[in-house]
């Protein structure tokens, strides 16, 4: 079997790559690795889903192995990604399973796992899990009887979670005209009640999930919809969140696109006024555009770059008891509020800028000069190769060369996807794309899909 988990858990195809047998194997190992170090109690285990048709089948299946393994298991139904750990660490659970692909189209799937506590599974963790899916781990052994887990539905976890979101926002909203994409996905309802109850004026678009048009054109994959609904209500911004609500971007009133890194940029600096950023230190990603770490340094704040993915950030955050850390694309963690990245959260603390200084969403969004960056994404026959291959790396250098301290290249396998990201930065946009064009073409003769 190869690599199972990704950088946010295991995703695939539903029904496809990703079977309600392998889901039901990863709950039945899950289960048993998180909890095989206390056997004083029964474990109890909260499982949550985004709207997805095929969430259905998954949870069916994981409630199936999770009972089978001897744990009792709360249903909380369609609710974010962030709500799911938060209410693990609320009912003080062994093990919180969500069921969500996050920004990835509606036939994906994934299974995102939760410690006690609310947190990401460390890789050593992960490593145990896969171990046990591969070796058929709980097949053997399985409790009988009285002993087998039980099922119950929690039917106010969304209220517990949106009373937990408005107490966590640092003033009142009133004055605030929003837009909200919700991606026909998990914010769909929590999300424009939130900021309603926080006292912003809410417009919600694509807040009607049917289970087969989550992030279908729509959300923070699609900035277009909300920048033409911000422009056609004269808004004062938008809020865009993908599948699973872990993720926020925005939209200034004028229609300009404001992206994570600015926006850690100014809950950084609201978050250094106020006293509450621990150490003015703040945690990105190598992702994070080298203006953001221009910003940072000038304004007096330090920041570490960790590898990709909000768990990594997350490990550094409490490596170092800091309050702040985020990745460009949008997820952004404060470890006072909670224990992974929080669209809504994210979303009520930059609003609460707005309402608090009297400056305008571009205002703030300025302090980070962005240096012109391209991505580009190589579809290949394996990541691993086609990003390790000496030809591919030679070019890198020559890049490197070329663009001196001006900018930087970035060559990184996807975790979830059969690509290699190629990222450039450099003086001008033009010259960005020309290097990355280069790299992409080695990478793809390298390992060609």
């Amino acid at each position: 079997m190869g690599r199972l988990f990704g950088t946010d858990g295991v995703r695939g195809l539903a029904n496809g790559d990703l079977t309600p047998e392998l889901a039901l194997s990863v709950a039945v190992a899950a289960a048993r690795v998180l909890v095989e170090s206390d056997t004083s109690h029964q474990p109890l285990a909260i499982v949550g889903r985004d709207p997805r048709a095929s969430g259905e089948m998954l949870e069916a299946a994981v409630v199936a192995g999770l009972t089978s393994a001897g744990a009792n298991v709360v249903r909380v139904g369609v609710l974010p990604t962030p709500a799911v750990a938060y209410l693990v660490a609320q009912t003080n659970a062994d093990l919180g399973v969500m069921l969500s692909a996050s920004h990835n189209p509606m036939p994906d799937n994934g299974i995102k796992l939760f410690a006690a506590g609310g947190t990401k599974l460390p890789d050593e963790l992960e490593a145990r899990i896969e171990q046990a899916v591969e070796d058929g781990h709980g097949v053997i052994g399985r409790p009988i009887g009285g002993a087998i887990g039980r099922v119950n539905d929690l039917l106010d976890g969304a209220e517990h979670y949106i009373k937990h979101l408005v107490a966590a926002t640092p003033n009142r909203l009133e004055g605030i005209k929003v837009v909200v994409d919700c991606a026909n996905g998990a914010a769909s309802e929590v999300g424009p009640i939130a900021y309603e109850e926080a006292g912003a004026e809410v417009i919600a678009i694509h807040a009607d999930p049917d289970g087969l048009n989550i992030n279908e054109e729509c959300g923070s994959t699609h900035m277009e919809k909300v920048r033409d609904r911000v422009l056609a209500e004269g808004a004062d911004l938008g809020i865009a969140h993908d599948g699973d609500a872990d993720r926020c971007l925005a939209v200034t009133a004028s229609g300009d696109i404001v992206d994570g890194d600015q926006i850690m940029a100014i809950l950084a600096l609201a978050m250094r006024d106020a006293g509450t950023l621990t150490n003015d230190t703040l945690v990105a990603t190598v992702m994070s555009n080298l203006g953001l770490k221009i910003a940072m340094k000038q304004s007096g704040i330090k920041m570490i770059e960790a590898k990709v993915g909000d768990r990594y950030v997350l490990e550094e955050l409490n490596a170092g008891g800091l309050a702040l850390g985020g990745e460009q694309s949008g997820h952004i963690v404060m470890p006072e509020f909670a224990t992974t990245g929080d669209g809504v959260l994210t979303g009520l603390h930059l609003m609460a800028q707005l309402a608090g200084s009297g400056k305008s969403l571009a205002d703030l969004a300025a302090v980070v000069h962005k240096l012109p960056q391209v991505l580009i994404n190589v579809r290949v026959g394996d990541r691993e190769a086609g990003a390790a291959a000496p030809t591919v790396q030679a070019a890198v250098a020559l890049a490197e060369d070329e663009l001196g301290e001006t900018g930087r290249v970035l060559l990184r396998p996807s975790g979830t996807e059969p690509l290699v990201r190629v990222m450039v930065e450099a003086g001008t946009e033009e010259q960005a794309r020309s290097v990355a064009e280069r790299i992409a073409a080695e990478v793809n003769s390298a390992s060609p899909a």
